[in-house]
Parts: C-alpha cells; structure tokens; sequence
C-alpha cells in the first residue's frame, strides 16, 4: 500500500457522505477523495418518496452540492466520473477521469431499481424513483398535467404505498398494482395491511390487487396499463416500484465476492484487501446468514464502524434491530419484520392508541411486530423484547 495514499470512497450518497463525515471525525490528515458518477449532492434519499406532498421541488431536497461537501470534509469530490475498474493488487482504481491509489477504498454504489419486462409501445416510459434526478424527472412529469394527474404505480411494497400516499397527499389520482393481495404484504401483518387500506379510502387511491402489469400502451395523450387479469389502467402516468437491486457490475467486474450484494464481514471487508462496502450495494453478516439492508439504520451502523476501522480502531458493526418507519401518514406504520421464512403467526390488538400485531413463532416467541401510531417508547419495548416469550410484553 502506497504511504499517504488517499482514502477513495466509490459514490456520493447517504452511505458514502456518512463514512466520509465519521472518518474525518477520528482522522484529520488522512486525503479524502469521493468519485461519484452524478452531481455529488448530498441529500436524505428517504426524502424522495414523501417530498411531493410537501410541494418540494429537487433542488430543495440537496441539502449540501459537492462543493459544499468538500469544503465541510477536507476532501476532494470528483463527479460526473465513473469507475470502470478496481485494479486491488495495485490498489488503484480505472475512472473516465483516469487512474487513482488508494490507501484503503471504500465502495458505496448503492442499487438499481428493478425494470420489470414489460411490453407495448410505452413501455420505455415507465418511471422509477432511485436518485434525486428521478424524483426531478417525476416532477417535471407531473408538471406536465394542469389539474391533478393519474398515475399507476406498479408495486404496493414499501416504496410504492409510500409514493401512492405521497402522490394522493399532492392532490394526484393513484392506482396500485401488485401480485399479492394486500399491501406491504412482504413487511405487514394483515391488520395493518387492512388498517393501511381502510385509512386510503378517503384518499384518491384505488387498489388493483392480485395482479401484476403485462404491457403499457400509448392511448391517445395517456398510457394504458394492460393488467395479467385482463384488466386495465388508463394513467398520464407509470411509475414502477417493484423493488431494488444491489449495483454490483463494477465488483463483479473486479472480482470481489458477490451474491445478492457485495459480500462483506463484520467490520465491513470484502473479499480483496483494505476494500470495504455498505449501504444498499453490501450485503452484510448477519445471525440469520448473509442480507442486504436497505435501510438508514444499518447504514448509519456500517459507517461508523467502517469509520472506525479505517482509523485504527477495529470495530464490528453493530446491527441492531429496528423499527422501518412507513411513510404513509394516512396510516403511519413501524414495521419489523420477522426475519424470511420464519414459522408462527401474527397476534393483532388495539394497545395505546392505534394497533399492535406480533409475530409469535412455534415455540411462542416474538419474531417481529408491527404498530400503528406507535410512541418511540413503545417501540423500544418491543424491539428489547424480541427473542423473548410474547406473554411478557406489557405495552
């Protein structure tokens, strides 16, 4: 390893920007230079499905530009640069800027989202919201409509009732599709799925469920949305929020280990030397097995710890479990989820203010739960309460 080589972090989002801020925290001296293939601007990427409501444009959403961010971390922000190659025995990265050492290397590439195979001839304008020129990208969409717009969104997960919520809060017309027969089925007891539903019917918001989208049409100055069922949607609009996938090419392309993201130990490591990855592109440690989690919480983790490392204190991410907050304030939700394939079954009953659904496995303990109009305490209780016997939770 090259002496004073810098430190490069490959990205300039929420992961990359909160390594960078924890690093330069325990080390002063050491260069910083992020490369990031947009305008590094750094902004809270939850923001985009909740902004339209709050008639937020962009540009108001970027917090800081990348002038600002390197003026307030003593590093250097290359953008517009992609990366092409990580050459780890040189310890050297290929850019369309040219070539760069590094000390120690940092990846925060984030996720793609997923495009689902759709036909017709409008298939191609189907949007998706992943990055803040996305969200500009939606906007100048919807500004295209005088009066309130009629939008199908395709995926009644987290991000699409979030957007659906978000959308009908801006006084937009929405459609909901998804396979499963209710929404946040992946994450939500049924009782909540159902509160969540019930609170949407004062809202512009009608549910296609049960179903998925086979092709998208042009249909005069609207698209229409052919549903498997043989239904259809007629919308100005489609937005598809059917899930992310972990960015891996550039990994791949360089060899580190990959399944469904970039395999990383308990500091953070991959698989060559001094490289290490989080956020939306790794693919952590955990009790269960390996996951990815896309969420603010184990972000904030993996940069603290990786922060940590880089600086001479080895430190294990420490990923605890959290509550997701849903988005949606027709309904507001904390959901934590029993991990994948778990046996049990939900136990619903109004507690406090609004619903408390647990998750109790075979052998009666909590796995997860869900709340609606939940208090921080209340969630801290359960979240203590995990792994333990449900009949011992007073909320």
């Amino acid at each position: 390893m090259e002496a004073g080589a810098p430190l490069i972090i490959v990205g300039a989002g929420m992961a990359a920007y909160s390594v960078a801020r924890e690093f330069r925290k325990r080390d002063t001296a050491t260069p910083i230079l992020l490369v990031t293939g947009d305008a590094g601007g750094s902004y809270a990427k939850p923001m985009l499905s909740n902004a339209l409501a709050l008639g937020k444009q962009a540009h108001q959403i970027v917090a800081q530009g990348a002038a600002q961010m390197a003026a307030q971390l003593g590093a250097t922000v290359l953008t517009h640069t992609r990366v092409t190659q990580i050459d780890s025995a040189a310890h050297a990265i290929e850019t369309s800027g040219g070539r760069f050492a590094y000390g120690r290397l940092v990846l925060a590439l984030g996720a793609q989202a997923i495009r689902l195979a759709l036909g017709g001839d409008a298939a191609t304008e189907v949007l998706s919201v992943n990055h803040i020129d996305d969200y500009a990208v939606l906007r100048e969409a919807l500004a295209r409509h005088p009066g309130p717009a009629r939008v199908a969104i395709l995926g009644a997960g987290l991000i699409g009732c979030e957007f659906a919520d978000d959308l009908a809060g801006a006084g937009h017309h929405v459609t909901l599709v998804d396979p499963s027969s209710r929404p946040l089925a992946a994450l939500a007891a049924p009782s909540l799925s159902e509160a969540l539903a019930q609170a949407w019917l004062a809202r512009p918001i009608t549910l296609m469920l049960g179903t998925t989208a086979s092709s998208v049409e042009r249909a005069g100055a609207g698209l229409r949305v052919a549903l498997a069922d043989g239904r259809s949607i007629d919308a100005d609009i489609v937005l598809s929020a059917v899930g992310l996938r972990p960015s891996l090419a550039l990994a791949q392309a360089s060899q580190l280990e990959t399944r469904r993201g970039i395999v990383v130990d308990a500091y953070g490591r991959t698989s060559a030397p001094d490289i290490y990855a989080l956020g939306d592109c790794a693919e952590y440690s955990t009790e269960a097995g390996g996951a990815v989690l896309p969420y603010v919480a184990p972000l904030l983790a993996a940069a603290r710890a990786i922060a940590a490392t880089l600086s001479g204190t080895p430190s294990a991410i420490a990923l605890k479990p959290d509550a997701i907050m849903v988005k949606t304030p027709s309904c507001r939700l904390a959901l934590a989820p029993p991990p994948p394939g778990s046996r049990g079954e939900w136990i619903s009953a109004p507690e406090g203010a609004g619903l408390v659904a647990r998750f109790v496995d075979e052998l009666g303990l909590l796995r997860g739960f869900g709340m609606s109009s939940s208090t921080p305490a209340q969630r801290q209780l359960l979240l203590a309460a995990l792994g333990q016997p449900h009949l011992a939770l007073p909320v």
